[in-house]
């Protein structure tokens, strides 16, 4: 496995851009049916390598974008924590926002909520964000226990204009943390 350079790091895990060499494991995550329950469905491999163009294209435009992480100790790359710029049609955008998704085997060892308060940390010192804002579906309580475990309050609910056709999901929570 190649050395990557990290852009920083937590206690245990390194977050850095992405690369080509990501797609597979990427494709393998977003094609997991469990992983994606609260979205409207897997990704096909395509979709992915879409997805990843677009990280490719948000990190060149804003300087950050939903991160790879990996476990130091290991360098296995466990999903994706970090921050997206958002402008879809809502009473909070356009804001930054910080979201996650982490492969199965990832899940319960606390790694969400250690990188995103590294991301939260990056988004406030380094890139002087005064606000941050994070979204998920109602019913994915694992998301909305995160956003609390970082600090982060509810400001409202919201149906999510990119959620139309998905009718359970589109009703979504939105937290917000600001700069102390």
């Amino acid at each position: 496995m190649p050395e990557h350079n990290y852009l920083f790091t937590s206690q245990r895990l390194g977050f850095r851009s992405w690369t080509h060499d990501d797609l597979d494991q990427f494709a393998a995550m977003n094609a997991d049916e469990e992983v994606m329950k609260h979205f409207p469905k897997p990704l096909s491999r395509e979709e992915s390598a879409e997805f990843l163009d677009r990280l490719f294209k948000h990190y060149a435009k804003h300087g950050y974008c939903y991160f790879a992480a990996e476990v130091l100790e290991s360098r296995e790359f466990i999903g994706f924590i970090g921050l997206a710029f958002q402008s879809y049609a809502a009473p909070f955008t356009p804001a930054t926002d910080i979201g996650w998704r982490l492969k199965r085997s990832a899940w319960g060892k606390g790694y969400a909520t250690e990188g995103a308060k590294r991301c939260l940390q990056f988004a406030f010192e380094d890139l002087q964000l005064e606000k941050v804002i994070s979204t998920c579906p109602k019913q994915n309580h694992r998301s909305e226990l995160v956003m609390q475990k970082i600090g982060m309050k509810k400001a409202s609910e919201f149906d999510h204009p990119k959620l139309q056709d998905s009718p359970e999901l589109q009703k979504c929570v939105v937290y917000e943390i600001e700069k102390e």
